[in-house]
């Protein structure tokens, strides 16, 4: 892979991606984290690519401005928790405190968001463990581990050997959403697909799922907004 600028207003950065499956040139403008990626097949020029991409500049620059703006986390910012909006403080205190809508977080200012990027992870496992050993059981499967990414991606994906591995950033969801994308990475240890047969193991899991699954597909790229780190 490669990096390209494409020029207008504003310039558009595009990463250049061969595959050997393409079959056509193709643009892809990610939800979660605005990266622009110029798919070329095999033996297609460079500069028709490019030329391609230029001719969809104003689809790109509409689809770009869409994304939401980033968001540092700093003492006095609001960060979703668990889908409710939730106040960052510095205080005298000697762990992090959840008290009401307000996270009161110890220590300077410069290690705040290394610490409540820390504590949310934590919390992530707990809840994401709870929902996986439940849909599991119910399901009467079993699954091996648990792993927490902060993938760009997907909100979760399951392994053939049974490995669970979610983005710790559905702890910023409602706790809905956070069970339903449990339930989908479940639901793969009987179907590890997308079939009929799998949509009807997700609704035996959760019934209620099309609401979460419609509010991460509207709202997910918010969930990565949050800046913990520089």
């Amino acid at each position: 892979m490669s990096q390209r600028t494409l020029p207008g207003d504003p310039p558009v950065e595009l990463t250049l991606r061969r595959s050997a499956r393409a079959r056509r040139i193709s643009l892809r403008v990610s939800g979660l984290d605005g990266k622009v990626t110029l798919t070329l097949p095999q033996g297609t020029p460079e500069a028709q690519a490019l030329q391609f991409a230029q001719t969809k500049g104003e689809w790109l620059r509409a689809q770009l401005h869409r994304q939401p703006s980033p968001a540092a986390v700093c003492p006095g910012s609001t960060v979703p928790v668990e889908g409710r909006p939730t106040m960052i403080a510095l205080g005298p205190v000697r762990r992090i405190e959840y008290e009401s809508d307000t996270l009161i977080v110890p220590g300077p200012a410069s290690t705040l968001a290394a610490r409540l990027e820390g504590w949310l992870k934590a919390r992530a496992r707990d809840r994401l463990v709870c929902a996986s050993d439940r849909f599991a059981k119910g399901l009467g499967r079993g699954y091996t581990r648990i792993s927490l990414r902060d993938t760009r991606s997907r909100w979760g994906s399951c392994s053939a050997e049974g490995r669970l591995m979610y983005s710790w950033r559905l702890i910023l969801a409602p706790p809905d959403v956070l069970d339903y994308v449990a339930a989908h990475e479940v639901a793969h240890l009987k179907e590890m697909n997308h079939s009929s047969a799998f949509w009807s193991t997700v609704a035996t899991l959760m019934p209620a799922y099309d609401a979460p699954r419609r509010w991460l597909r509207d709202h997910g790229a918010e969930l990565h907004r949050y800046r913990f780190r520089a």
